[in-house]
């Protein structure tokens, strides 16, 4: 990484990602960019029901649940809304794809949630949840029947950047990069965001070789359900808690160290639940982790190559076929997606070479339900490319022109 990178990406906790300033607007741009926050709506907190009454409600919602038509799938586009001069996303681009040509169809816009750049749906797939990534930073909920918000919650953070729902699917988890934060928020039987039960800032260990402060990056949960995990590029760390699915709250079980300045972006698991693989933005890496399902301690591997060459490249996103055999990573910079066979039951990766993603900045992917279709969105370009994945030779093969869609930082097909 050059210096002039490395500086514009370090010097400040909320501007973060030098190679995205110089495409024209930094991601993290609160501090003179953006002229006012959004109105929060709020939808009043309910008391929260006993934990069974609120798990029949949600399997009882999800058993209602129309089945999915054989026709053209959904697809939502996050974008940011106050790119820095002009030329930004007007809300969450609303398109759907044909899943066997991977064709994609715009359909519109759904306005009125600032700054989308992560979505997140429910199990049942009733409801959306966005990320509002500003200052004061948000968490929305959308009832996709009739694209309904149902209200915005505050994530007691800044910048948040990721969110996800928790299997149960009564609890969801958002990453706030700016004050390097995680939360948790109740999910009502309408889908709709209960007030904060939880907010843990990232205090130890410090923050890594020039970094100023904690940036959480994303917040899941672990495949047999027992931990969420939080990783944190501002600290080299990723954080596992035990999550009270009563009470929503978070207890630190274990914290898993990179080594210094690899900047952790994403965590993917295995099929197999017993390892994981994480890109490491800042040093250009990924690394093969095993993970202990009992303890919910992560050990992270050696880094390895992202197949970049050598180039200015920021990994953002790995993904792993549902058979387990292949994964992907998204390579910003280098502009390609990586092909790794995976092998020995999940615990090596063996690079097989890269495929020209076919945009600029691909920031996020996305395989669609049934894994047969890979979805790149690209920030700079303002693209969403498709790709035709062979699960059981893992190649990716293009599904044609891409789709244009301003600022496009995150695909959720469903």
């Amino acid at each position: 990484m050059d210096t002039e990178a490395r500086a514009a990406r370090r010097g400040s906790p909320l501007v973060r990602d030098g190679a995205e300033r110089r495409g024209g607007w930094s991601r993290r741009r609160f501090v003179g960019a953006v002229a006012g926050t959004a109105a929060v709506v709020a939808v009043p907190s309910p008391a929260a029901p006993p934990a069974d009454d609120r798990t029949a409600a949600h399997q009882r919602a999800a058993a209602a649940a129309p089945r999915e038509p054989s026709g053209p799938r959904p697809l939502y586009v996050g974008t940011y809304t106050s790119a820095e001069g002009g030329g930004g996303g007007t809300g969450i681009a609303l398109a759907s794809y044909d899943p066997e040509s991977g064709r994609i169809t715009g359909s519109g816009t759904l306005t009125g949630v600032p700054d989308p750049s992560y979505l997140a749906v429910h199990p049942d797939g009733r409801t959306l949840y966005a990320v509002d990534e500003r200052q004061d930073g948000g968490v929305t909920a959308v009832r996709l029947q009739d694209r309904q918000v149902l209200g915005t919650r505050s994530t007691g953070g800044a910048g948040p950047c990721h969110l996800s729902v928790h299997p149960t699917g009564r609890w969801l988890l958002s990453a706030d990069y700016g004050s390097g934060s995680v939360a948790v928020h109740p999910v009502d039987a309408s889908g709709a965001l209960g007030g904060r039960t939880a907010l843990v800032t990232h205090s130890s260990p410090q923050p890594g070789p020039g970094q100023t402060g904690p940036h959480a990056h994303q917040f899941l949960t672990s495949p047999d359900g027992g931990h969420v995990l939080a990783v944190d590029l501002g600290t080299d760390t990723v954080y596992t808690y035990r999550l009270d699915l009563a009470r929503g709250t978070l207890t630190e079980v274990a914290q898993a160290h990179t080594r210094p300045g690899a900047g952790p972006r994403h965590l993917t698991f295995h099929p197999g639940g017993r390892y994981a693989y994480l890109a490491n933005e800042v040093d250009d890496t990924i690394a093969v982790c095993a993970y202990d399902p009992g303890s919910g301690r992560l050990s992270v591997g050696e880094p390895q190559p992202t197949g970049a060459d050598g180039g200015t490249n920021y990994p953002a996103q790995i993904l792993v076929t549902a058979n387990g055999r292949y994964a992907f990573l998204a390579n910003r910079g280098h502009n390609s997606l990586a092909r790794y066979a995976v092998e020995d039951d999940g615990a090596r990766l063996r690079l097989l070479g890269t495929v020209p993603v076919g945009g600029d900045f691909p920031r996020q992917i996305a395989f669609s339900p049934d894994g047969r279709l890979l979805f790149a969105a690209n920030q700079r370009s303002g693209t969403v490319t498709v790709f035709h994945v062979d699960a059981d030779g893992g190649g990716l093969r293009s599904a044609g022109a891409p789709f244009a869609s301003p600022v496009a930082v995150c695909a959720l097909p469903l």
